[in-house]
């Protein structure tokens, strides 16, 4: 008589026996439980079941243009909700991303979410609409640099696209205030705007778009020249506590009367870019250290020409949780900005400090900013005649085991380890 199987079966075959005991959802909760992509992938090449189990559960997919393969990866990949073809800057794929990838979009990923398409300078206003037509649920989409779309495509995606809450159309020059008239009355959950460079942008519009969408969390209209003190208080004020973040570098028009608004109606600011514009002075960024005091983090304020030692004095001293500040090129600025010895009484968190080209600052002041700031991770110092790497090394200057300073180089040039705290 011969022996009986060993436990989990015999011949070798045992091992196969794992589909015939995991029901499709127990193999689901297998892989939710893995955690590299990697792992995640490797889980797919078990066999064609479970490979069909990974592409069903699978969120997010970065791919290349093409109506036939964008139609194959709708078939696999079902559940996506995320699906960027962002293409690079510096690469050209001309076209590219077309209208009839697009079309695709809209007709077989309906359950879309995110979307992003920057830098697909193929695609037109035709494609975009029917985004709009097709997309319901979306609630991102980045057309930054799409430099063919105009009001008419994004006004579809306006009315189609009612959940939208986060927008990028950075550098899309044709963008007029119409669109962001559309936004405020079909986009009532828009949070986010990113409309840097779109220079045909009023006051008008951003008035309009307050009316509307009134939780603005973050406002990036940099370079909209036209863009001043009525449409950034009306916004200010709209949005008041909501707002964590204005970017309005070279907003040339913006004055005082923006800054004392943000620091009225804005007490939850984190984030402020107001480099290049020359109108603001020290009285109006001394209301607002007080008034956000307990929320300012990052700060630009490069090029502001009135700035002075007052302005940076009472930052540096009221703002507990500010990490990076750039007042490069306020030639302004002195030592006497820097505390002599006292500090300010509670330890500071400021990591990137930026004052290139602060003309008057010498090492005295560099050691001042030194003992201050023990946090300091990067201290951009070019083109400060007085502030050179032998001047400090001459004057015993010990800075910060860590920290980067930049003492020469390009100042078109910006620094990756800095540039993300802005």
């Amino acid at each position: 008589m011969s022996a009986p199987p060993p436990a989990g079966g015999g011949g070798g075959g045992g091992s196969a026996l794992i589909n015939e005991v995991l029901t499709d959802d127990e193999l689901r909760a297998v892989l939710t439980r893995l955690g590299p992509e990697a792992e995640r992938d490797a889980f797919g090449l078990v066999c064609r079941r479970w490979l069909r189990i990974q592409s069903s559960e699978r969120r997010r997919l970065r791919a290349r243009a093409g109506p036939d393969m964008l139609r194959r990866l709708a078939a696999r990949f079902p559940g996506v909700l995320e699906l960027d073809l962002s293409q690079s800057p510096s690469r050209s794929f001309y076209p590219g991303v077309i209208d009839d990838d697009l079309s695709v979009i809209a007709g077989s990923f309906r359950n879309l979410r995110v979307l992003a398409l920057q830098n697909c300078k193929g695609i037109s206003d035709v494609g975009v609409t029917k985004l709009g037509d097709g997309l319901p649920s979306l609630q991102s989409l980045d057309v930054s640099r799409c430099i063919k779309l105009s009001d008419k495509g994004l006004k579809a995606v306006a009315l189609g696209c009612k959940k939208l809450s986060q927008l990028q159309i950075m550098d899309c020059k044709l963008i007029t205030d119409n669109l962001l008239t559309a936004l405020s009355k079909s986009c009532l959950q828009l949070v986010e705007l990113g409309a840097a460079g779109c220079n045909r942008i009023t006051d008008a519009g951003i008035c309009a778009l307050a009316d509307g969408c009134h939780h603005i969390k973050s406002l990036d209209i940099s370079k909209c020249n036209k863009v001043s003190d009525p449409g950034v208080c009306k916004i200010a004020e709209v949005s008041s506590s909501c707002l964590v973040s204005i970017k309005l570098l070279d907003c040339s028009k913006v004055g005082d009367k923006s800054i004392y608004s943000l620091a009225k109606f804005c007490r939850s600011l984190e984030t402020l870019v107001i480099s290049g514009c020359q109108n603001i002075s020290d009285a109006s960024i001394q209301a607002l250290a007080l008034a956000c005091s307990s929320s300012l983090r990052s700060l630009r304020m490069d090029w502001c020409l009135k700035i002075t030692d007052t302005s940076l004095q009472s930052l540096l001293s009221k703002c507990k949780l500010l990490v990076a500040i750039d007042v490069g090129c306020c030639d302004q600025i002195t030592d006497d900005a820097f505390p002599d010895g006292e500090g300010y009484g509670f330890q500071s968190e400021l990591r990137v400090l930026k004052i290139s080209s602060c003309v008057r600052l010498t090492v005295t002041g560099v050691s001042r900013l030194i003992e201050a700031f023990k946090a300091l991770e990067y201290l951009d110092v070019r083109s400060c005649p007085q502030v050179t790497r032998d001047s400090c090394e001459q004057a015993g200057v010990q800075f910060p085991v860590g920290c980067k300073v930049n003492f020469d180089g390009n100042l078109l040039e910006s620094d990756p380890s800095a540039e993300r705290f802005f």
